[in-house]
C-alpha cells in the first residue's frame, strides 16, 4: 500500500495492544480500591425489600469462593487477562446465574445502530455547515443563519433529552417517551413493522446526541477552513477558473476535513459517554442504560465488562484510521526515505 510500510503497521498494532492492556489493568484495579463488598451490597438490598436472608456472612463466604473474589490479586489479574482476551468475563453479579456476555450481547445492537448513526449524522452535517461557515464565498445570509444550528451545542446531551422528551412526547405526543420499541405490539425480529418502532422510539434519543454533539465538529472545520481558504493550492484553483463548487468539495473540504479524521475515532468514546444518561432516561435498551445499571448495583464484573468493549472499540477505531491516513492523505508517508 502507498505511503505505509510493514513496520508502520506493526507499531501501530503493538500500540494497539499496549493501548488495551493498558485500559485492561486500570479497570481491574478501579474496581478493587472502591470500598465495599459487592456480594454483601447485594445481600443488604435483600434485606432492605424484607426479605430475609439466613446465614448471610455464610452466602456472603460461598459466593466469594464461587466467583473468585478471594483470590490473589495476581491470580485475578491473570484470570481477568485471560477472560479479556477470550472475552468472556463471568457471571454478572447481580443477576447470577446470567453471564456477562448475555448481558452486553442484546444490548449491543441498539448502542452499534444508535451510535453509528449519530455519529456519522453529526461528523457529516457539523463539517459541512462549519465549512460553509468559514469559506470566504459562502453567501452572507447563508452564513448569518447556520449558526442558529448550533445553539444547542452548549446543553448537555442529557438536558436536552428531557427538553426534547417534554416538548415531542408529553406536549406533542407525536413520538414515544421510553423504549426501544413497544413489547405490546411488537416481537423483535428484522420485519418492518418493529424496525419501524424501533427507529420512532430511537428518534429522540438520536437528536439529542446529533444536536448536542454537532458544534464541535462545526467550530473545529471552521477553523481549518479559514486556514486552508487562503493556501496557495485554493488561489491557483480560483484562477483556472474551476467552478466554485467543485473548487469547495475537491480543494477546500478534502484537505480542511483531514484533522477532523483524527478525531473521528476519538469521538466513538467521548459519544459513547455522553450518551450513557440519554440512553438511561430514555430506557434505551442499548450499552449506556446497562452501564448505568451497573455501576448503580455495584456489579463490578459487568462494568469491567462494558467498559472493556469501549475500550477494545475505540483502540481499533484510532488503529483503523492511523493506518488509513496516508491512504487518506497522499502527502503523508510512513516509509523509510
Amino acid at each position: 500500500m502507498r505511503g505505509i510500510s510493514l513496520s508502520y503497521i506493526g507499531r501501530r498494532v503493538l500500540m494497539w495492544l499496549v493501548t488495551i492492556w493498558i485500559g485492561a489493568t486500570t479497570i481491574f484495579i478501579i474496581p478493587r480500591l472502591s470500598p465495599g463488598d459487592p456480594i454483601a451490597a447485594m445481600i443488604g438490598r435483600m434485606s432492605a425489600l424484607g426479605q430475609t436472608v439466613p446465614n448471610a456472612a455464610e452466602i456472603i463466604k460461598a459466593w466469594h469462593i464461587r466467583l473468585g473474589l478471594d483470590d490473589p490479586w495476581y491470580v485475578a489479574y491473570a484470570k481477568f487477562l485471560r477472560n479479556c482476551f477470550t472475552l468472556d468475563f463471568g457471571y454478572s453479579l447481580t443477576t447470577f446465574p446470567t453471564t456477562v456476555a448475555e448481558l452486553i450481547g442484546p444490548a449491543l445492537p441498539w448502542t452499534i445502530v444508535l451510535l453509528l448513526t449519530t455519529l456519522a449524522v453529526t461528523f457529516i452535517v457539523g463539517n459541512i455547515i462549519g465549512a460553509l461557515m468559514g469559506w470566504r464565498k459562502t453567501p452572507s445570509g447563508l452564513r448569518n443563519i447556520l449558526p442558529l444550528g448550533l445553539v444547542f451545542s452548549s446543553i448537555p446531551p442529557f438536558i436536552l433529552g428531557l427538553l426534547l422528551l417534554w416538548i415531542f412526547s408529553s406536549t406533542l405526543h407525536w413520538l414515544p417517551q421510553t423504549g426501544g420499541y413497544d413489547p405490546n405490539l411488537f416481537t423483535p425480529g428484522l420485519n418492518l413493522p418493529f424496525l419501524g418502532d424501533a427507529f420512532k422510539h430511537s428518534i429522540l434519543p438520536a437528536l439529542a446526541i446529533v444536536l448536542s454533539s454537532m458544534g464541535g465538529w462545526s467550530l473545529g472545520m471552521r477553523g481549518m477552513m479559514i486556514t486552508t481558504d487562503g493556501e496557495d493550492y485554493m488561489l491557483l484553483a480560483q484562477a483556472k477558473g474551476l467552478r466554485t463548487p467543485y473548487v469547495f468539495l475537491r480543494y477546500a473540504l478534502r484537505n480542511a476535513m483531514l484533522p477532523q479524521l483524527t478525531g473521528l475515532a476519538l469521538a466513538l468514546g467521548l459519544l459513547i459517554g455522553g450518551s450513557t444518561l440519554v440512553e438511561t432516561y430514555f430506557a434505551y435498551p442499548g450499552i449506556g442504560k446497562l452501564l448505568s445499571y451497573a455501576i448503580l448495583t455495584n456489579d463490578s464484573t459487568l462494568v469491567q465488562g462494558i467498559v472493556f468493549m469501549l475500550i477494545f472499540a475505540t483502540a481499533t477505531a484510532v488503529l483503523i484510521i492511523d493506518i488509513l491516513y496516508p491512504l487518506i492523505d497522499p502527502r503523508i508517508t510512513h516509509r523509510r526515505r
